[in-house]
């Protein structure tokens, strides 16, 4: 276990203000001559209230990384710390409960579940969480808000633009408040204009609630909105 770190549940360790440590991490799928080294021994630290970009092309490890972070991938050997707790040895419970709770994850393809409406998909974790309904509702509101969409709690996915569904599913990931959020290519299917004011809002978020978050992309238009960049190529960081 890395020096510092509590299992989840326990006490927070390490410097106040780092949230993320990742150190040596490594996955290689398959063997032999068909391995694929999609991560290779990668080392990192990100604050609280930082907006980290990591930037590569398809295929240079970015999800991967991101999975292993969000603790829904295992590497090969190395260690991740989130908010003081170590994901990569903590097992299927201690792990729901991160993810429940102190990682929000934000998808390129959305996620939103059909048949619900926008505040019905943004309180599906509060509903998880057991979160009382007087309070779920008044928090669901407050996001929608927050991400631009108080006047279309009532409308399903498909009445509302892409760049709108990217706002409903960044306010269900910031539903139960976590330390992290990690946007896989979150700007992968919207326009360069959509794109941008959803890099601006995560970056708002991120500076104004003092959270961290780690975001993949291979846009070089949306870097410039980062904090800091991390460049992977072949699975290793080569640049930050």
């Amino acid at each position: 276990m890395v020096t510092g770190a509590a299992p989840l549940g326990g006490a927070p360790g390490g410097h106040s203000d780092e949230l993320v440590r990742v150190s040596g991490v490594s996955r290689t799928f398959g063997r032999g001559e068909h391995a694929v080294h999609a991560v290779r021994d990668v080392s990192f630290r990100a604050n609280r209230g930082e907006l980290v970009a990591i930037r590569g092309r398809s295929g240079a490890g970015k999800t991967t990384l991101l999975n292993i972070i969000g603790g829904l991938d295992k590497p090969d050997s190395g260690q991740v710390v989130v908010a003081g707790h170590e994901v990569t040895a903590a097992g299927e419970a201690e792990l729901l409960r991160l993810r429940r709770g102190t990682v929000g994850f934000v998808f390129q393809t959305f996620g939103l579940v059909p048949i619900l409406s926008a505040a019905e998909n943004v309180g599906v974790p509060l509903r998880l969480a057991q979160v009382p309904a007087a309070e779920r509702e008044q928090r669901v509101a407050v996001l929608l808000e927050l991400v631009g969409l108080g006047g279309h709690a009532a409308q399903r996915p498909y009445e509302l633009s892409g760049g709108q569904q990217q706002r409903v599913a960044v306010a269900r990931a910031l539903a139960n408040e976590p330390d992290l959020l990690i946007a896989d290519e979150p700007t992968g299917q919207l326009d360069s204009e959509t794109g941008r004011s959803i890099m601006d809002l995560l970056r708002a978020v991120v500076h104004a609630r003092g959270m961290t978050a780690l975001v993949a992309t291979h846009d070089p238009a949306l870097i410039d909105l980062a904090d800091r960049v991390l460049v992977l190529r072949d699975g290793r960081l080569v640049d930050s």
